[in-house]
């Protein structure tokens, strides 16, 4: 399994940023994909996660009605909309793959990206 981030950058507090991941190698389509971020000194933070299945999403809390998390299946690939981005959702951003249900745990995904750098200027 592979996946590879893209879509982070510099962005001002208030603005929008939209995160890819590409995944391939999958051999079913059990599978969830999840977002997560760090930021310098703090740990790793489950952000939203998508079950290729069901389609069923679950957010933490404060990215609720802000963040949004789509997949094109056709493409194997996971989006991650951000809007009205404050400082405090800076970070690496990772997505990340589970071979099972959707979760915002880390220690539950066995397939990870390179991640990709959020920026946001106050």
């Amino acid at each position: 399994v592979q996946l590879v981030e893209s879509g982070g950058g510099l962005v001002q507090a208030g603005g929008s940023l939209r995160l890819s991941c590409a995944a391939s190698g999958f051999t079913s389509d059990d599978y969830a994909i999840a977002w997560f971020r760090q930021a310098p000194g703090k740990d790793l933070e489950g952000v939203s996660c998508i079950g290729r299945n069901d389609g069923k999403t679950y957010y933490e809390d404060s990215v609720k009605g802000r963040f949004t998390i789509s997949a094109d299946n056709a493409k194997n690939t996971v989006y991650l909309q951000m809007t009205d981005l404050k400082p405090e959702d800076a970070g690496v951003y990772y997505c990340a793959a589970n071979l099972g249900p959707c979760s915002l745990s880390h220690w539950t995904y066995q397939y990870w990206g390179q991640g990709t750098q959020v920026t946001v200027s106050s």
